[in-house]
């Protein structure tokens, strides 16, 4: 007979009481005191369930995804990924760094590797497997989904174990392409991008160009994925 554990493996969203991750919860419960009008929870997913692109990041910011409860919101990571999406007809309507408004995704759903903000925005490797249940689960659940990317190193790997793909044979790269073929019976194509931070765009090493220049291959595979691998 299945008990708790058993059904929180099977679901793609944490529970707002989620305490599988005992120094996250710890770290939770005091932003709760401190900060009792912000979600300070997993933050779910954001998107269609008929999404054919998912998009994964890290983990919630404090100050962005942590306080809002939605993905990329509140913190500048979200006014690239989200003007791009904008700006290539994978959303509509204005984002305003709030979950409010009214922003929608077209066919894409947007999650996280880590669903609860981590201490210095650095979760520990057994935390990151620990959530990987909710990641496998969303990408299983995600019945017409084509394309994946990841922003960062941890997305990318995470990808792979929650999918059972050995990391040695898909290395993360800005700008590669992996064709991840026969998962659950469909071919799926996987992205690798820089991840969106404000630190990476400062420092130059992801420009808005190199992060467009990922989408417009996403674009191509969004239509029809090409049968061959590498750096798109």
């Amino acid at each position: 007979m299945g008990g708790k554990s058993d059904l929180i493996e099977c679901r793609a969203e944490a529970p707002h009481s989620c305490a599988l991750c005992p120094r996250l919860a710890a770290f939770l419960d005091v932003h709760r005191e401190r900060e009792p009008g912000w979600h300070n929870g997993p933050v779910r997913s954001f998107g269609t369930e008929h999404a054919s692109l998912l998009i994964v990041g890290l983990a919630p910011g404090l100050k962005g995804a942590n306080r809002t409860g939605r993905p990329f919101t509140g913190d500048y990571a979200g006014e690239l990924l989200y003007g791009t999406l904008i700006q290539f007809g994978l959303a509509t309507g204005k984002f305003d760094a709030r979950p409010d408004d009214g922003l929608s995704l077209e066919r894409v759903m947007i999650t996280n590797a880590v669903r609860c903000v981590p201490p210095e925005n650095k979760p520990t490797a057994v935390e990151i497997k620990t959530c990987r249940r909710f990641l496998a689960a969303r990408i299983a659940q995600l019945a017409e989904l084509k394309v994946m990317l990841a922003l960062g190193r941890i997305a990318h790997e995470s990808i792979l174990a929650a999918l059972g793909r050995r990391q040695r044979d898909f290395a993360f790269a800005h700008g590669a392409r992996h064709v991840l073929e026969s998962v659950g019976g469909r071919q799926l194509v996987l992205h690798d991008s820089y991840h969106c931070s404000r630190y990476n765009t400062n420092t130059g090493r992801l420009t808005p160009q190199m992060f467009h220049d990922v989408f417009h291959a996403i674009a191509r595979d969004l239509k029809s994925p090409p049968p061959f691998t590498g750096p798109s």
